[in-house]
């Protein structure tokens, strides 16, 4: 995970360890929380400032009462 964290491409990942195929070495590759963010980062409209979604309290009561 360290080293897909660090840009080493999944391929590589999976020559290293000796995996056959992708399907197999991605039984262990899991995104973190920065990764994700990073990678929405890049999908992100110009329009839109980044950042976490943060739901209002109108939202959170209706959640709430189901």
């Amino acid at each position: 995970m360290d080293l897909l964290q660090h840009g080493v491409d999944r391929t590589v990942i999976a020559l290293w360890l000796g995996h056959e195929t992708m399907e197999t070495v991605q039984l262990y590759i899991h995104a973190n929380l920065q990764m994700k963010e990073q990678a929405l980062a890049k999908t992100t409209p110009l329009t839109v400032s980044p950042g976490r979604y943060r739901p209002n309290d109108e939202l959170l009561e209706f959640l709430k009462s189901l």
